[in-house]
C-alpha cells in the first residue's frame, strides 16, 4: 500500500491535521502551543498527570508560553494533553520531544525514545507523519525509531512518513523562541522530508531542509559541540590566567574589540542545562561505536567537567585568607539554575559545588529568586532571602548563577568573602573578591 503524499499536504495547508506532541516539557509543549497557535488542534501527550491536568486547566508551567496562550487555545479547543498513547491513532502527525539523557556510563539512554515510539507503534496509521525532535546521536532516526515502527508491517516513506527535526530551545530567551528559530528538517525520503517541512513551515518562521535525518541529526551535536569546545578553551585560558595573576574576564573583553575572526565566549563553574553539557558525549560514544576517537570533544569535556572542583578549591582560598577551613564553614551558594533567569537546574554546575562543599563539611545553603526551594543531598533546602543580616551569617558567598535583579552590590558589602564565577562584580576591586 503506497499512501497519498497529497492527501496529508493537503489536511496540513487546510490546518485539518490533527497533531500531536510527545513529552511536555521545555521543548514540547512550547511546539504544541505554537501548533494550535497556527490553526491546528495539537494534542500533548505526557505520563506526568500533573502536567497534563494543568493543560487541561489552561495553565503554563514553563516560563516561556504564558498562560494566557494555553488557557485562550484550550478554551478554543486547539490545545488539549492526555496520558493515553491510544489518541494516536487519532493524528496525522505526532513530533516526539523527549529527554535523552547519558548513562552514568556517559553512553545514551535511549529509553524514553524507545519508549515514545513503542507507544506510537500501537497506533501508528497508515499516512501519519512522525518526527524525532529529542537531541541523539547520528544514526538514531534510521536505527532506532524505523525499525520498531516498521515492525506493524507498515513502511516508512511508503505507508507512513518519518522525519528527525532538531529542538533548538533557549530557556529563558525573550528574542529567539520557536516561531523564530530556523527549524532544521531532514526526512527518510524526499516525501517525508517536505511533508515535515510543510508541517513546520505553517507555525515556524523559516525551515531548513537537509538531505537526511543523520544529517538533521549531526547539526544539533554540531551546534552544542561548538559551544562545549569554545567554553573548554576559555575555561582552560581562565585557569592559566589565574596561574599568571591575569584577569582572564579583562583578556576576553579586549579580545572581544576585534571586528572579525574572533568570538567571545566566557568561562563559568561548569556546564549545565539540557544539551551543552550532553550532546557531546552522545557524538563521542557514536564514534567510538564507529572506530574513531573525538580526542578533542572529550578533552573539552574533561575540562569543563573540572570547573565545580575548581570553583571548591575558590572557596578554600577565600575561606584561608581569613584562617578558616571549609568543614565547619557556612557557605551561600547564589544561583542553582543553570543559567541566568529561569527556573532550570537540569545538570546545574552550582549542584555539583553545592555536594563537594557539603562532602568537605561546609554548612552550605542557597539563594536563587527562581528556584524557591530545592530537594537536594537528602533534604529541602529553601531559598535564602538576600538581606544584610542573612548574608552577614555566611562565611563566604559564591555567585553560581548571575541571575538579573541580584543586589551584587549588597552581596559584596555584607558577606565576608565572595567567589564570582559569573563576572558578576566587574569592575569592583575588593579583598573580599576570588574570581574565577
Amino acid at each position: 500500500m503506497t499512501v497519498s503524499v497529497e492527501n496529508l499536504r493537503d489536511r496540513i495547508r487546510s490546518r485539518k491535521a490533527r497533531t500531536g506532541v510527545v513529552g511536555l516539557g521545555y521543548v514540547g509543549l512550547p511546539l504544541a502551543v505554537e501548533l494550535a497557535k497556527a490553526g491546528f488542534h495539537a494534542t500533548g501527550i505526557d505520563l506526568d498527570e500533573r502536567k497534563v491536568q494543568l493543560i487541561n486547566d489552561g495553565r503554563s508551567y514553563i516560563p516561556d508560553v504564558a498562560t494566557a496562550d494555553v488557557q485562550a487555545l484550550h478554551a478554543t479547543g486547539r490545545l488539549d494533553a492526555t496520558t493515553d498513547f491510544a489518541v494516536v491513532r487519532e493524528l496525522d502527525t505526532v513530533n516526539i520531544c523527549v529527554p535523552t539523557p547519558l548513562r552514568k556510563t556517559k553512553d545514551p539512554d535511549m529509553s524514553y525514545i524507545v519508549s515514545a515510539v513503542e507507544g506510537i507503534a500501537k497506533s501508528l496509521h497508515p499516512g501519519m507523519l512522525v518526527i524525532l525532535e529529542s537531541t541523539t546521536y547520528p544514526g538514531t532516526t534510521e536505527e532506532v525509531v524505523q525499525p520498531r515502527l516498521e515492525a506493524t508491517g507498515l513502511k516508512a516513506g511508503v505507508d507512513f512518513f518519518l522525519a528527525f527535526s532538531p529542538e533548538r530551545v533557549d530557556p529563558g530567551n525573550p528574542t529567539f523562541q520557536t516561531h523564530n528559530v530556523p527549524k532544521v528538517v531532514g526526512g527518510i525520503t524526499r516525501a517525508c522530508s517536505e511533508l515535515a517541512t510543510e508541517l513546520y513551515g505553517s507555525a515556524i518562521q523559516t525551515i531548513v531542509p537537509v538531505s537526511s535525518t543523520r544529517v538533521a541529526e549531526m547539526v544539533k551535536l554540531l551546534e552544542n559541540t561548538f559551544r562545549s569546545v569554545n567554553i573548554g578553551l576559555v575555561n582552560e585560558i581562565a585557569l592559566l590566567c589565574r596561574r599568571l595573576k591575569i584577569d582572564a574576564w579583562e583578556v576576553i573583553e579586549a579580545a572581544a574589540t576585534k571586528p572579525f575572526g574572533f568570538m567571545p565566549f566566557f568561562p563559568g563553574p561548569g556546564l549545565g542545562g539540557h544539551c551543552i553539557p550532553i550532546d557531546p558525549f552522545y557524538l563521542a560514544w557514536k564514534a567510538r561505536a564507529s572506530g574513531f576517537e573525538t580526542r578533542f570533544i572529550e578533552l573539552a569535556g574533561h575540562i569543563n567537567g573540572q570547573m565545580p572542583d575548581h570553583v571548591v578549591d575558590l572557596v578554600a582560598e577565600s575561606l584561608n585568607r581569613r584562617g578558616k577551613a571549609v568543614h565547619g564553614s557556612r557557605v551561600l551558594v547564589l544561583g542553582v539554575a543553570y543559567k541566568a533567569d529561569i527556573d532550570d537546574i537540569r545538570e546545574s554546575p552550582s549542584l555539583d559545588i553545592m555536594q563537594t562543599l557539603i562532602d568537605r563539611g561546609a554548612r552550605v545553603e542557597y539563594s536563587d529568586p527562581f528556584v524557591p526551594t530545592l530537594e537536594f543531598a537528602g533534604r529541602r533546602f529553601r531559598s535564602v532571602p538576600l538581606t544584610a543580616a542573612h548574608l552577614r551569617r555566611f562565611d563566604c558567598a559564591v555567585i553560581a548563577t548571575a541571575h538579573s535583579g541580584v543586589p551584587y552590590a549588597g552581596v559584596l558589602k555584607y558577606s565576608k568573602g565572595v567567589v564570582d564565577t559569573r563576572n558578576a562584580l566587574r569592575g569592583r576591586r575588593s579583598r573580599k573578591i576570588v574570581r574565577l
